[in-house]
């Protein structure tokens, strides 16, 4: 079985989809810490043609507490609507806006307060959308211990989850042998995204947006093409 296991972010960009897409299931850490300035609780879209930030506002709490123990400020139900109006504003000519923008309003509005919950929420139905069927686990239902950090996680993870394959990232290359993995009867693959490109309106082309804006230009067929455009290193 291959397993690929990340962080949470809010409406990642294409090649976290060709990680999902690429493996039998995809675990998802709640119980890590949260990162400010990461893309956890944020990501950028097209504004005006240029890339523009967009973030969920949490409550004001400690730098150590876990994903699943932060919260979306209170001003959110406002803000969301902003946010709402934002998108909108930049993508309403986009040639997909009118199928993909539902599934945006149907994910900012939910009524969960839980920034894991919330991102977690957001992510199943972007799956759903894209028609990827890959299991999604939850970190902290994992049976193993939490207390591990890095590549001994990792590897505890793969073994609780039965993986002959564990696949990452390119950018994790640095983080984790592949002599260690195949110790442990693991094969450890890097996935490199090739570069993807589409029309956004008529202006040079701004590219690893959120997927929000790969889904406003491009149709179902097309991102499927897109979903498969990598290779392994």
């Amino acid at each position: 079985m291959k397993v690929a296991i990340m962080q949470p972010y809010f409406f990642p960009y294409i090649g976290y989809f060709q990680l999902i897409n690429s493996v039998d299931e995809f675990v998802i850490y709640d119980n890590i810490q949260f990162t400010k300035k990461g893309w956890i609780n944020r990501n950028r879209i097209l504004v005006n043609q240029k890339d523009d930030f967009i973030s969920l506002p949490l409550q004001k709490d400690s730098d150590y507490l876990n994903v699943n123990q932060r919260f979306l400020s209170d001003t959110w139900s406002v803000d969301r609507k902003k946010m709402l109006n934002k998108i909108v504003e930049s993508y309403r000519k986009a040639p997909q806006f009118e199928s993909a923008y539902p599934l945006f309003e149907k994910c900012l509005m939910i009524e969960e307060s839980n920034l894991f919950g919330f991102i977690h929420h957001s992510l199943k139905e972007t799956l759903q959308y894209l028609s990827i069927s890959t299991k999604i686990k939850v970190s902290s239902t994992i049976n193993i211990d939490h207390q591990l950090k890095s590549e001994e996680k990792v590897l505890a993870i793969c073994k609780a989850q039965n993986a002959s394959t564990y696949i990452n990232p390119s950018g994790g290359i640095e983080l984790y042998s592949k002599e260690r993995f195949e110790q442990n009867g693991i094969r450890l693959q890097f996935q490199n995204s090739n570069p993807i490109n589409y029309i956004q309106y008529k202006n040079e082309f701004v590219p690893w947006l959120s997927i929000l804006d790969v889904l406003m230009f491009n149709t179902k067929d097309e991102i499927k093409s897109f979903l498969s455009d990598y290779q392994f290193i």
